[in-house]
């Protein structure tokens, strides 16, 4: 997780003002990125953005020339048994508060793949069959600008977060292949693992930049 950057002010009397020099905790950092994507990887991936999550962002990246894009994994288990996913939740929301807080003007994105979407869905405040986590604060949804899922097991219930969401499904896209066991009655697995290289992750990079664009012109 990212730490929000302490400011020491120099003693001074009690009506004085800062020094025009010194920014406040508050102030863009010239470290701070335009844009600041979370991507929450799928069950039994290695730690890292993912098979989704990492073409998703390299593409995202170039679709959005003369903007500074910066990445984050979302950290958490993982696990098969799809129980971490509150964990990833808590991450996302932590990260973004904090982040939130010493980049003022940063715009976040948020994607997940499998069980990486149910923890965004948590972290959005959807309800998911997978426990509760730490959500997004109301105050900081202006700044999301896109939502996109991959493979979200939303699905088997017949959701997404663009209808469960009324704070956030009008800048959200779910992705869910034909025959995908995990978002939908399907049977065929090979279809939870085709996003990284069907038409999904070039739809969702058009869909999201356009997010981006309209927010930060």
């Amino acid at each position: 997780m990212s730490a929000a950057s302490s400011v020491l002010l120099y003693a001074a009397p009690a009506l004085s003002q800062p020094s025009a020099t010194q920014p406040s905790a508050t102030q863009p950092g010239p470290d701070c990125p335009d844009v600041q994507v979370l991507f929450t990887r799928g069950s039994g991936e290695l730690p890292g953005l993912g098979i989704v999550g990492a073409p998703f962002v390299k593409m995202l990246t170039a679709a959005l020339p003369g903007k500074k894009v910066e990445s984050y994994a979302v950290e958490y288990g993982a696990n098969w048994n799809q129980k971490t996913a509150p964990d990833g939740a808590t991450d996302i929301s932590r990260e973004i508060v904090e982040f939130a807080a010493r980049c003022s003007e940063t715009t976040f994105v948020l994607g997940g793949y499998s069980q990486g979407a149910s923890a965004t869905a948590i972290a959005l405040g959807v309800p998911t069959n997978f426990g509760q986590g730490e959500v997004i604060p109301e105050a900081l949804a202006p700044r999301i600008a896109a939502v996109v899922t991959f493979g979200d097991p939303l699905g088997r219930r017949k959701g997404t977060i663009e209808t469960q969401s009324a704070l956030y499904g009008d800048r959200a896209r779910t992705y869910c292949a034909v025959g995908d066991p995990v978002c939908s009655t399907g049977v065929n697995v090979l279809a939870h693992l085709s996003y990284a290289f069907n038409s999904t992750v070039p739809d969702a990079v058009a869909f999201t930049s356009s997010k981006v664009l309209a927010l930060t012109p």
